[in-house]
């Protein structure tokens, strides 16, 4: 049976989040990147629905599910998609897949919960934390976002996770981000942007300890992704592998090409599938 239920809000610790269930088959929970929402899959679910039923989240203070209006962390995250779960009667494990902040939070899912994580990919999340000339960049434009809002941003904010350009080489990749950052609560996104962006922790020690099968997928040209560092960390992981894909930011490879994404990932899972059947 093909499923395709209406969206549900499920309390959390971090309060309630929108769920949307889609396909069939064993759970795959998909989490998004920071500033945009669940629509950012919009362009693998029906490829990836035909393998799984797929849980699909907006985080605290993005599309339709309000934040906690203070400092949260990514194990708080990772706590609330459990309780998602939970809520839903999903006992067994789930396949994960996250871009950007999803995957960080899928780190620490996997090292939190290794029981409930058959399979991790994360598509476009750096393991490391900001530089401190990142740092410097970023932190008064956060602070001028809970100001002014996503107005002034909304262009930065669609070639970065885009891609430079993106508005003119991919107007749609464009619309896409910049529909999506421009959803939800100001306040409660500018609580997402200190907890999961300003103090994102250096994700390379857990990475290390995953016992599940990771994929890591690196946009080739994203300038906020340093490729060999990512290499580095997922070749440190017992089962890892890792994978370069086409785009220019975060979130570039779901919407330039979501075609070859979706192959790498249908392939992880078919090749963790054998090694389990032979083990």
């Amino acid at each position: 049976m093909h499923l395709d239920i209406s969206p549900t809000m499920i309390d959390t610790t971090l309060g309630p989040l929108m769920v949307r269930r889609r396909g069939s088959g064993q759970p795959a929970l998909l989490w998004h990147s920071l500033f945009v929402d669940s629509s950012t899959f919009a362009n693998v679910v029906d490829s990836l629905g035909q393998e799984r039923e797929l849980i699909l989240l907006d985080g605290p203070g993005h599309g339709g599910s309000p934040g906690p209006r203070r400092p949260y962390s990514l194990v708080e995250c990772a706590v609330a998609a459990n309780q998602i779960l939970d809520a839903l009667g999903i006992p067994g494990p789930v396949d994960w897949v996250g871009n950007a902040w999803g995957g960080h939070v899928g780190i620490v899912f996997a090292d939190t919960f290794p029981a409930r994580c058959r399979t991790l990919t994360t598509i476009g999340s750096p393991p490391y934390p900001l530089s401190r000339s990142e740092r410097l960049q970023i932190v008064p434009m956060v602070y001028a976002y809970r100001i002014l809002g996503p107005a002034p941003f909304t262009g930065g904010i669609a070639n970065a996770l885009g891609g430079k350009g993106v508005s003119k080489s991919a107007p749609q990749a464009a619309a896409a981000v910049a529909e999506a950052f421009r959803r939800g609560s100001r306040r409660d996104k500018y609580w997402a942007m200190q907890s999961v962006m300003l103090r994102r922790p250096d994700l390379r020690p857990v990475l290390a300890r995953l016992q599940v099968p990771t994929l890591v997928l690196v946009g080739r040209n994203d300038p906020m992704n340093d490729a060999a560092e990512a290499e580095r960390a997922a070749r440190s992981v017992r089962d890892g592998r890792f994978s370069v894909v086409t785009g220019a930011g975060h979130v570039a490879p779901l919407l330039i090409e979501p075609g070859e994404v979706t192959r790498h990932i249908l392939a992880f899972w078919s090749e963790s599938r054998n090694q389990r059947a032979a083990a």
